[in-house]
C-alpha cells in the first residue's frame, strides 16, 4: 500500500487540489476537471498504440542491429538514423520517452537517443509542412537549419556533461525487466 501511494503521489496531491479547487470555486474547478478529463483521453487514444509500437520493435529489431545503427560505434550513421526516426514520427513528445527507452535498452549511444528527442520536439515532417503553409517556405528552412546544429550540440554537450554513473543510471531507468 505505502509503495502504491509512493508510485502515484503527484496524482493524489493533484486529485485534492482539483477537488478543494471543485469546492471552492465550483466554475474553476468544473473547468479543470473538464481539461483533466480531456486530456486524459487524448493520452489514452495515444498511447496504446505507441505500446504497440514499442512491442513490435522490441521483437522486430535485434539488440546487435541497434547497437549496429546507433550504438555507440555508429558515427554519423547513428545520429543521422535518430534524428530521421525522430522527424519522421507522429504523435506528441510524452509518446518520444518511452521509444527512447526501448533504444537505450536496445544500446543506442546516449546522445543518439538525445538526437531522436530532439528531432521528435523540433523538426517532425507534419510540423515542417504546416510552418511551411502559415508562415512560408524560408520561415520554415531558416527554423530547420537553426534546429538542426541546436539539437546535435545539445545533445553531444549533455552526454559529454553526464558521467559515466550517471549515464548507467539513466540506462538502468530505462529497463523494464
Amino acid at each position: 500500500m505505502k509503495m502504491l501511494l509512493k508510485r502515484y503521489k503527484y496524482f493524489l496531491v493533484l486529485l485534492v487540489i482539483n477537488i478543494v479547487v471543485y469546492g471552492l470555486y465550483p466554475s474553476v474547478g468544473q473547468n479543470s476537471i473538464d481539461i483533466t478529463w480531456s486530456n486524459a483521453v487524448e493520452m489514452l487514444s495515444v498511447i496504446p498504440p505507441i505500446f504497440i509500437l514499442l512491442g513490435l520493435l522490441d521483437v522486430w529489431v535485434q539488440r546487435e542491429t541497434m547497437i549496429k545503427l546507433m550504438g555507440e560505434k555508429s558515427g554519423i550513421l547513428g545520429a543521422l538514423v535518430a534524428f530521421f526516426l525522430g522527424s519522421a514520427a507522429a504523435g506528441p513528445l510524452y509518446a518520444a520517452f518511452p521509444i527512447a527507452g526501448v533504444l537505450l535498452q536496445k544500446g543506442s549511444k546516449f546522445s543518439n537517443v538525445l538526437i531522436f528527442i530532439g528531432a521528435w520536439s523540433t523538426t517532425k515532417i507534419p510540423m515542417l509542412l504546416f510552418e511551411n503553409s502559415s508562415m512560408g517556405w524560408k520561415f520554415m528552412v531558416t527554423r530547420f537549419m537553426i534546429d538542426i546544429p541546436g539539437i546535435i550540440l545539445i545533445a553531444y554537450i549533455t552526454e559529454k556533461l553526464l558521467n559515466e554513473r550517471e549515464k548507467q543510471h539513466i540506462y538502468d531507468q530505462a529497463s523494464f525487466k
